[in-house]
């Protein structure tokens, strides 16, 4: 199971605003989990990392 921590460190460096498309590109490399999780938040742009973990979380 993903944590919020997981993402967090997935988006660590990130510049923002930032879409979906940018955060998965960024987090490349990352556990398997944590590029499903973030493959399923919302086609949009996000203006930083509390947004992500609520989308993945919501």
């Amino acid at each position: 199971m993903v944590s919020p921590i997981d993402i967090q460190k997935a988006l660590k460096g990130m510049d923002y605003p930032a879409s979906k498309e940018q955060i998965l590109e960024h987090a490349k490399g990352s556990d398997e989990e944590v590029l499903d999780a973030l493959g399923k938040i919302d086609d949009r742009e996000y203006e930083g990392p509390s947004g992500v973990s609520a989308a993945v979380f919501d």
